[in-house]
């Protein structure tokens, strides 16, 4: 998966998988898979302004996740 780098709060970089409709995230914290994330939302956080404040609102509290490093 070809990851996006991305500047702004812990956000470090994000990819997406469109056959398994899941959201890769790298976070200062470690990295994260999210679960049933549509490809839409994928778009609107690539091209986000702020893709830290997009994550935070739309995505963070709203998809199933698991922590994969």
């Amino acid at each position: 998966m070809e990851m996006k780098k991305m500047n702004g709060g812990s956000l470090r970089a994000a990819g997406y998988d469109a056959a398994r409709r899941t959201l890769v995230v790298e976070l200062t914290a470690g990295t994260f898979e999210y679960a049933g994330v549509s490809e839409d939302t994928w778009r609107r956080l690539a091209a986000a302004s702020s893709p830290w404040s997009f994550f935070r609102d739309n995505i963070e509290e709203e998809f199933a996740v698991k922590r994969v490093r």
